[in-house]
């Protein structure tokens, strides 16, 4: 049997890969952080108690920034493939907190890396990097494409990538750098701006929120769907050699896209008006969800300057070029579908009868060996 061990476990790529390596016949370890309340509400679906007969998914304490117990967990558990995917990811909160960033994210890596060249271990290696390496360079942007990063959470990406890099070169480590672009999904974090928009979107139509607030509305992302991406981290490690590979849809749509996208499909038809810090949507039509708490006119998003970045990335679209050929692999699911998959979820967790066209379109898509419920197991805790 495969022994998988995912950093970042926890989050939305490592719950939907460990749901994907399980449905593989994967015995998955994953590692988390000791924390006084509960942060593993998208993997309590599959957790298992580890004393049954037949258990393959185990947790382990551990963080890092301790080497030490990093080099002993890799030792005892001996995995046969390590998808690293933990980090202090969000990269406005990486300009408040950049020496954790840069110590998590970056050197962070190196731990994890050292401990495997100290273990001794025959190892797959996944490390997680990102397009906001690319930064300032024009799109399309694909392996070769010059990393300019903008941030302190892609500074702190690029030395890991390198690091990555010189493991491979100078220990013969079979280890990989996906530079995945965008990913999103229902399990995707409320402060990442996908998330928020469908999450606020829910809790304005039922009452609970007046309106959202978002910075640079003009930005352009490649976004894609977080449980492909995940496939292709499986896929990157089955090659017979280690090499990079940039992931993404090879298009891109700016957030004010995706707001007015989301909102249509809940029957919510915007107006912009105003331009930047000042520019606001109304709501210029109601249809498939009639609501009283919401009327023409009424303003539902507002710029607020304490989102913009001190130094932004306007514009990343990805070259799949090599993925294509040497993965045969390409993007299944489009943005509008993603949104409206989001949106759908958002939509039952606040109680509300979704369309569930975005539902719809990941089943017949394949997507089987997962159905998002994280959403809903985190209804049950919170008692509602």
């Amino acid at each position: 049997m495969t022994r998988a061990l995912i950093t970042g476990i926890t989050g939305q790529d490592g719950s939907y890969l460990a749901e994907y390596l399980l449905s593989k016949g994967y015995e998955v370890h994953g590692v988390i952080r000791r924390a006084s309340t509960f942060n593993t509400g998208r993997i309590d679906h599959i957790y298992t108690d580890p004393h049954s007969p037949g258990a393959r998914f185990f947790l382990h304490y551990g963080d890092l920034s301790d080497a030490g117990q990093l080099t002993d967990l890799i030792y005892n558990v001996k995995p046969d493939e390590i998808y690293h995917l933990g980090a202090q990811s969000h990269v406005r909160v990486s300009f408040d907190t950049p020496e954790f960033t840069g110590d998590i994210t970056g050197i962070g890596t190196t731990r994890l890396l050292e401990a495997i060249r100290r273990s001794g271990i025959r190892t797959r290696y996944y490390q997680a990097s990102s397009s906001e390496l690319f930064g300032a360079s024009p799109p399309p942007q694909s392996e070769t494409t010059p990393f300019r990063p903008r941030s302190p959470y892609a500074a702190a990406k690029l030395y890991a990538y390198w690091m990555t890099v010189n493991y491979r070169e100078g220990y013969n480590l079979f280890a990989c750098n996906g530079i995945l672009f965008n990913h999103e999904s229902p399990r995707r974090g409320e402060t990442f701006v996908t998330r928020k928009v469908t999450r606020a979107l829910a809790n304005i139509l039922t009452g609970k929120q007046k309106r959202l607030y978002l910075g640079n509305i003009d930005a352009k992302r490649d976004w894609g769907f977080a449980p492909e991406y995940v496939e292709m981290m499986w896929l990157m490690l089955r090659q017979d050699e280690p090499d990079d590979y940039a992931v993404g849809t090879g298009e891109s749509h700016s957030v004010r896209e995706m707001v007015d996208t989301a909102f249509a499909y809940a029957g919510i038809g915007l107006e912009w008006k105003g331009e930047g810090a000042e520019e606001k949507a109304v709501v210029s039509s109601l249809a498939r969800h009639p609501s009283t708490c919401l009327k023409p006119g009424d303003t539902v998003i507002e710029i607020d300057p304490r989102y913009f970045r001190p130094t932004e990335v306007n514009h990343l679209r990805a070259d799949i070029s090599k993925a294509k050929e040497r993965l045969r692999w390409e993007p299944r699911v489009t943005f509008d579908e993603l949104t409206k998959t989001m949106v759908d979820y958002d939509l039952r967790m606040a109680g509300i009868e979704a369309p569930c066209e975005g539902i719809e379109a990941c089943r017949s898509k394949g997507f089987l060996y997962t159905d998002h419920t994280y959403s809903l197991y985190e209804r049950i805790r919170e008692g509602e």
